[in-house]
């Protein structure tokens, strides 16, 4: 009788330290509610998966490149700005996060009326930019700590691409070509995404007179006198090839195409925004200078 009391009084003790040890335990280190995300935008879906929530994600839109086997294991809900309502409502999301320029409108409104929870996150292009972006998605998805470190990391980087940059000497004129199409030559001008990168990469965007994504006509090409041709590759599509591109009449009186310069890079590398984006523009930046290891031409 003795001993049975004896091992319920110390089974008592243990049950009691347990419940002091749960509490002393911040409410931080539980593992939160999984959400069923979907991801409108490759570089919301890219900063949800390196924030170590890919498991989350339970629809992606067809920009969602990175990693590469996101868009293959997940549905697709249409491109970014093309979204079907009914595809993303029938995956049951707890939250959509998309990027500012995600629509269609209507669709947006109809998973709204849905009760769907939208998270629109804006597209701020700078440096800063780019860390809020971070810093925003992770507390969406319940991983501010991993955010925050993420963001750092990225911070840093940038400023060694700063340092790296203010070691160039003349800059170079590069022009950014999103599309040639039937003639037209579709070039990326000021307050771009496109214009951004180009600025990072320590590059003068040629086509600044432009707003926006436009046409350029072959005098205003020639007149932009772009010593860096910049395009991107989609995907697993054949890249740009430099041989055809300086061949077309509109590229021949280039300083670029003297040289044939041409640099290719995946389009959401380059043009994402998201945590690879130091390494994209430093890319971009060696390639455009031709720099070794080091920063030296």
């Amino acid at each position: 009788m003795k001993q049975s009391s004896m091992r319920f009084a110390a089974l008592a003790r243990l049950a009691l330290f347990g419940l002091v040890l749960s509490a002393l335990i911040p409410a931080s280190a539980e593992e939160p509610a999984r959400k069923r995300v979907v991801a409108a935008g490759g570089v919301i879906t890219e900063i949800v998966d390196a924030l170590g929530r890919g498991d989350w994600l339970v629809g992606v839109d067809t920009t969602s490149l990175h990693p590469p086997e996101v868009l293959k294991r997940l549905p697709n809900v249409g491109y970014v700005r093309a979204l079907s309502a009914e595809g993303v409502l029938s995956l049951r999301p707890d939250l959509v996060i998309a990027l500012e320029s995600a629509g269609p409108p209507d669709a947006l409104r109809l998973l709204a009326e849905a009760g769907v929870t939208i998270r629109r996150i804006g597209e701020d292009y700078s440096a800063s930019g780019i860390a809020n972006r971070i810093r925003t998605i992770g507390e969406l998805v319940s991983a501010p700590e991993r955010a925050a470190e993420l963001a750092g990391a990225v911070e840093a980087r940038f400023t060694a691409l700063a340092e790296a940059r203010a070691k160039i000497g003349a800059r170079k004129r590069v022009l950014f070509v999103l599309s040639l199409q039937n003639g037209r030559v579709m070039v990326g001008g000021r307050n771009t995404s496109a214009d951004a990168i180009i600025a990072l990469a320590g590059g003068i965007n040629a086509a600044g007179a432009i707003e926006g994504f436009k046409p350029i006509s072959d005098e205003g090409l020639i007149a932009a006198a772009p010593d860096v041709i910049v395009m991107m590759r989609r995907g697993e599509q054949d890249a740009p090839d430099a041989a055809a591109v300086f061949s077309l009449s509109a590229f021949r009186g280039t300083p670029a195409a003297r040289t044939s310069a041409l640099v290719v890079m995946d389009g959401l590398y380059l043009l994402g925004f998201g945590p690879r984006t130091p390494e994209s523009a430093n890319d971009l930046m060696r390639a455009i200078y031709a720099l070794k290891p080091g920063g030296a031409p």
